[in-house]
């Protein structure tokens, strides 16, 4: 089985087999990642297939600098980031929060809610680590960030949703000073 810089370089080539199995291996994930971020589930099967168009339009500009992973999901990620501009010059009315998938099964629907309340940076860094899988160095890249930065914001950003999932009454007694016994 060949790797997936291996596949890219192939692709550049000329392989359209080699472009078949890119896709076959992270259509699923691209899709995901899309679907947790847009209420349109037909948007995300777009932005999907215009992630990997992207990909096939700039196949001649490609180095493998990262791994292929990080590539594609840079490349995501500025896709999403137009989405969300696009719908904001649109529906300017329509809160930031409402751009965030809304639907879940209720074990996780605590979970979801109390995303919803992180900022929107701290949000999506949570999301890339925790939901997309990726490492600090790929987080780092995917969002043009220094390493150092990646690490305390997700830290900041644990910390807060630590905060939000915390039981209401445990932390009105936090607020108030008083001890727990």
């Amino acid at each position: 089985m060949d790797s997936d810089e291996t596949l890219l370089l192939q692709f550049q080539t000329g392989s359209h087999a080699a472009l078949e199995e890119l896709f076959a291996r992270y259509r699923d994930g691209i899709y995901g990642f899309f679907c947790r971020r847009l209420k349109n589930v037909s948007r995300a099967e777009d932005l999907t297939q215009e992630t990997f168009l992207a990909v096939i339009r700039g196949i001649v500009r490609y180095e493998p600098r990262a791994s292929v992973r990080t590539y594609l999901y840079g490349i995501a990620f500025r896709v999403l980031f137009t989405e969300l501009r696009k719908q904001m010059n649109s529906h300017p009315a329509i809160a930031d929060e409402e751009q965030w998938v809304d639907s879940a099964p209720d074990v996780t629907l605590w979970v979801r809610e109390a995303l919803q309340r992180l900022d929107n940076s701290d949000r999506e860094i949570l999301m890339l680590r925790e939901y997309e899988q990726l490492s600090y160095d790929e987080i780092a890249t995917v969002l043009r960030l220094p390493l150092n930065t990646v690490r305390s914001r997700l830290f900041r950003s644990r910390m807060a949703l630590k905060q939000h999932l915390e039981p209401q009454k445990h932390k009105d007694v936090v607020d108030r000073g008083e001890t727990c016994k």
